[in-house]
């Protein structure tokens, strides 16, 4: 059985396309089908879709690149070529039976055995050097990267030896451009760059590596994937005669794996364009104001098992203490006919139910609650969402995914927030906009966004172990008044549960 998500589409008042198992629909049966049916409204960028069950997605998903409507200029110099690169995670072992041993035991999952790019691992593994992705350029081009980070578990660092990028575009929104040598991208993450190659043949080819950014106290692929950047030799040439193996090669060096200044100076230099055309229309004023906690946790182990957890117990991930537990009905479903009763509950708390030092020394007890809760959202409802990191069982950094919206990130920072003297340096003017954002280890996050889709959208740290874990939950937004402001009935193949 499998699903897909088009990750990032905002699926205006078609939530019935949107994906993810358990939430929007049931699975899709072996020999069943399931037309996909949406528009897309107002977007255009670089996305991605991916299977949203379980952790099919580590080997399920492609790009989805969306063009500017014709005639409308990108608000950079037009590429010579587009291309895009995928970071995926390979698996020796079927990634099913990884996770599914994982929550038997309840102990961390084993890791994976690579790193891909454009599905090819690379040079820097045994014998791998033949499964290599090449990206042949001309001098004195520019070329436009769609980056795109498919890994289930890991952030990723990218750098290109020797040359220099160009960000642009982030989750399919124009950014104020900025250079950079290497760029930070988190699983469920797009980035679009501008590659300028140098004047001349350069006589050398320069790789193109990837590895993870860590601040987890669990294990993990501590590989390199890498593709190389071949010049073409201007034809007839002393240059031309020379084969590509004999060149001499540059690697370029990435930050230490733990490097979070590296990621909190990155991230800080996204800003919307805030142009009369592509305006940044943050929300002034806020209707709601939530705050979540976010991190790991334990569960019991049942009786007669030992678990391979912290201190005999399972692993568990929550959001303000609540692991989401998947019902066995999809949720808009049970919405959209009222028959939420005995699927889901809408008393998701706003806020940690018992507060505590978030960041300073944990709490003794780490168990977690279970349930499936969601937050009900009037239409048309501004919200505030702090998100924080929690240091119980380590800090760690959380890609958190929302679906069905873009928001807006006002702020960040490490500590606890306070909610005296941080919101007073919110960013209202040109906040980046994006789908999918990392809560800083051991620190928060801040975002805004309009509730002006009807539906039921997930919520989920893009690390597919903690969503396994029960790191997600889900937020519904009612119906509008007006007719447009309505979620349509679902189509008649929706998958059945």
């Amino acid at each position: 059985m499998s699903l897909k998500n088009r990750h990032g589409i905002r699926q205006l008042r078609s939530g019935w396309a949107d994906g993810p198992a358990y939430v929007t629909q049931c699975p899709i049966q072996t020999g069943q089908s399931y037309v996909y049916n949406f528009t897309i409204v107002g977007q255009r960028g670089t996305l991605f879709w991916h299977a949203h069950i379980s952790w099919l997605r580590a080997t399920v998903y492609g790009p989805i690149v969306i063009l500017p409507n014709r005639g409308v200029p990108y608000p950079f110099p037009k590429p010579y070529k587009e291309v895009p690169i995928i970071f995926g995670e390979w698996f020796n072992a079927d990634p099913e039976a990884v996770i599914s041993q994982a929550l038997q035991t309840g102990g961390g999952p084993n890791v994976s055995d690579a790193y891909t790019i454009n599905g090819l691992p690379g040079p820097l593994y045994n014998r791998s050097s033949k499964d290599t992705f090449k990206l042949k350029v001309k001098p004195g081009k520019t070329y436009l990267l769609r980056l795109i980070n498919a890994a289930l578990n890991d952030e990723l660092f990218f750098s290109i030896a020797n040359h220099t990028l160009t960000v642009v575009d982030a989750d399919a929104v124009y950014v104020k451009p900025f250079e950079t040598e290497t760029l930070l991208i988190t699983p469920g993450q797009t980035t679009n760059v501008l590659l300028k190659t140098k004047p001349s043949y350069p006589s050398a080819t320069f790789f193109m590596t990837a590895r993870p950014y860590v601040t987890g106290q669990g294990t993990f692929d501590n590989s390199t994937v890498a593709g190389i950047l071949e010049y073409e030799a201007p034809p007839n040439s002393l240059h031309s005669s020379i084969p590509i193996k004999n060149l001499p090669s540059f690697k370029p060096i990435l930050p230490a794996l733990n490097d979070t200044s590296f990621a909190a100076n990155f991230v800080s230099k996204l800003r919307s364009l805030a142009s009369a055309q592509f305006p940044a229309n943050v929300p002034q004023k806020v209707d709601k104001r939530f705050f979540f906690t976010v991190g790991l946790g334990t569960i019991p182990c049942q009786q007669n098992q030992t678990c391979q957890g912290p201190n005999g117990t399972k692993f568990a991930a929550s959001v303000n203490n609540v692991s989401f537990a998947m019902p066995t009905t999809a949720l808009l479903q049970a919405h959209f006919f009222g028959q939420s009763n005995g699927v889901y509950a809408p008393d998701f708390p706003s806020s940690p139910i018992i507060p505590f030092n978030y960041t300073g020394t944990p709490p003794n007890n780490t168990m977690v609650s279970n349930g499936t809760k969601v937050v009900v959202l009037p239409f048309n409802t501004t919200v505030e969402l702090v998100m924080q990191d929690t240091g119980i069982l380590g800090a760690e950094s959380h890609p958190l995914h929302l679906h069905g919206f873009n928001f807006f990130v006002v702020g960040q920072g490490f500590g606890n927030f306070d909610p005296n003297k941080d919101p007073a340096k919110f960013n209202l003017v040109d906040p980046v906009e994006r789908n999918t954002v990392g809560v800083p280890s051991g620190g928060w996050v801040a975002i805004r966004f309009r509730a002006d889709n009807p539906g039921v959208w997930f919520m989920h740290c893009h690390l597919e172990v903690h969503t396994s874990w029960g790191l997600k939950m889900a937020w519904i937004v009612l119906d509008g008044k007006l007719p447009n402001q309505k979620l349509l009935p679902p189509p008649a193949d929706l998958p059945k549960c």
